[in-house]
Parts: structure tokens; sequence; C-alpha cells
């Protein structure tokens, strides 16, 4: 089989492996499509502080299973499923205490442990997640980044009759603004200074799309929410001018959740954090529940994934799909990988 290996930043490479064989509680799957993230994107320009090389990618996944291995039980042959990519060790106090996603030792396929950017992979199924029949792979393949969104609108816990901000209107916004809505906020704000992509939220049904280029952050949200503004902002940008908005105009007493990971050392004003005892959240990857919560909440119509799809590319012009998206970063939503037809 064909397996994708980026050597060096910007050097991807195609080596002709062998079929994984499948191990016991294993299944083997053809790999079908894979989704490109901004980390992958670091991983590329050799600024993913956690990655070396050679290293082949891939996290983003939907496929098939093809062979299921002794002792597996609840899974079939031809089974659509994804893959949830964390690495753990199952003995540090937030594996045995049902926080996994922090693992002491976490790995991430594709980052520091070998991707599933080949056509056939073989993993343990208890990393394996049922798609419904009726779901596309690209929609499979989106399930991944939309349960990064469900745990962090989790991270502030039940959302109910919330008026909702959400900071960045890239993929992970918009799914974060999706899910707030669609696990029951009242109302829901975006914001970013790309009019394609605040265009591409209300495609997506998010009740306010603002610019802030155009409409001061604070004001916007008066507008919008009334005095008592938003209950709770989701920072999805993850920079110095949205951080520094979100302590700036919140309610006093109200929620912050940090969803984007900064690239440099914030700077950021704690004093007024502390002044008006607003609570700094931060949220880190998923667990399955969210992988559940988040295919329940596409197959109920909910949370809308194919507006954000702007291209494919061949599983051999991966290098291409890399170049595509640095030539159009302000138009480039989710790009996909098709491994196989």
């Amino acid at each position: 089989m064909l397996q994708q290996v980026m050597t060096a930043p910007g050097v991807i490479e195609f080596r002709e492996v062998d079929v994984p064989e499948v191990g016991n509680g294993q299944v083997l799957i053809k790999i079908m499509r894979i989704g490109v993230c901004g980390s992958d994107i670091h991983v590329y320009h050799g600024k993913h502080p956690f990655t070396k090389y050679p290293v082949t990618q891939g996290h983003e996944v939907s496929g098939e299973i093809v062979k299921l291995g002794a002792d597996v039980k609840n899974f079939t042959v031809g089974q659509k499923v994804t893959i949830q990519p964390q690495v753990v060790c199952g003995k540090c106090h937030p594996c045995t205490h049902g926080k996994y996603n922090l693992c002491e030792s976490l790995k991430v396929m594709g980052f520091q442990t070998t991707g599933t950017a080949s056509e056939y992979f073989a993993v343990d199924a208890e990393k394996v997640t049922p798609l419904p029949e009726d779901m596309s792979y690209d929609e499979g393949a989106m399930i991944e980044p939309l349960a990064v969104a469900v745990h962090a609108v989790r991270r502030a816990g039940d959302v109910k009759g919330m008026k909702i901000a959400v900071l960045g209107a890239g993929p992970i916004g918009i799914l974060v603004a999706q899910t707030a809505k669609g696990m029951g906020a009242e109302s829901v704000m975006i914001t970013d200074v790309s009019e394609l992509r605040l265009a591409k939220a209300k495609e997506c049904g998010i009740d306010f799309c603002v610019n802030t280029k155009e409409k001061d952050f604070g004001d916007a949200m008066v507008e919008n929410f009334g005095p008592d503004k938003a209950d709770v902002i989701y920072d999805c940008a993850g920079n110095n001018i949205t951080m520094g908005q979100a302590i700036k105009y919140a309610r006093k007493g109200s929620t912050i959740i940090l969803v984007a990971v900064f690239a440099d050392m914030a700077q950021v004003d704690l004093a007024v954090l502390n002044d008006h005892e607003l609570d700094l959240n931060t949220s880190m990857m998923y667990r399955n529940e969210d992988y559940i919560e988040a295919i329940r909440l596409v197959n109920e119509g909910k949370v809308a994934l194919k507006p954000l799809i702007s291209k494919h590319f061949a599983f051999k012009d991966y290098l291409e799909a890399y170049k595509y998206i640095d030539a159009n970063r302000e138009t480039t939503m989710k790009v996909i990988i098709d491994v196989q037809d």
C-alpha cells in the first residue's frame, strides 16, 4: 500500500509498505478521507513544537473496516467508522480519572506517532467510533474537529438558554458556534475580520456575524445581546487582540474559554481579568462522549459540515493541498484528502 511520509518541512514522499497486520483487539481500516487542519500546516512549515521528522500525518479521518482482529466485538466488516487519534498511557492520574485527553504522556497520531495517511491503517478497536451509514466520508472526516468544538462548548457546562460569543470564524470557530446553537444556546454571535468567513458562518445559521474591523466587539455584544452581553465568550482565534477583546468586554463574573492555541507568549490584561472576577477556562481535544455527541448533532441536522469543505485533493497530491492552503489562507476553510474513492 501507499503511505504518506513528511521527511522534512515542506517535503512529502510516498512509500510502498506492507498492509499492516491486524493484532488482537484491532481492526484494519481502509482509509477514505483525511481532513487537513491548522496543526498539520504547522508541521508542514516546521513550526510544530512537538513533532519530529519523518512523520506520517493524518488524524481527521474516515474509512471502512475491512478486517477484524481476534477478540473484536461490536464491529463488522464494511462498517463506516472514524478514529480517535489519541494514544494514552491509561495509568496516569488524568487517565485513571476519566480525563485521558489530558494524559501525562499523550501522543497524537500524525504528530508524535504514525498517523492515518495511508491506504490502510490498523488501530485498536477502542479508538474506533462507528459512523451512521448515511453519513458521507467527507462528513466522517470532520467529526474529529467537531468533537473539539463539542468538548469546548461543554467546558461551560449546560449552555441551554445562554447567549454565546465566539471570536474567530475559522473552521473550529464556526463549529463551536454551531455546536452551541445545537446544544440549546438562546443566541450566538461570531466575529472575524474576514467577510468570506463570516458569510460561511451565516450560511451555517449563526445568528449574528460581526466584522470587528467595522464594529467594536463590546458594542456588538450590547447591540445583539442587550446590556448583560454574553454569558460565555469562546476565543477560537487565539491571539492577543481577541483575548484582549474578551477580557475587556466580558460581563463581570462571566466566563471566557480559550479554544485556540496561542502561537506566541500571550500578553493580556490579567488585572482586568482579576478585577472583574472572570473565569478563564481552556479546552483540550476531546473524549469519546464528545465524538458521540458530535455525530448526534450532525445526524439531527443541528450542525452543517458540508459548507465548510473548500476543496478536495487526491492522495498523491498531498503536497499540492498544503500549497493551495498557503496560497488561499483567507478563503480556505477545510481541505479534504481523498485517499481512495
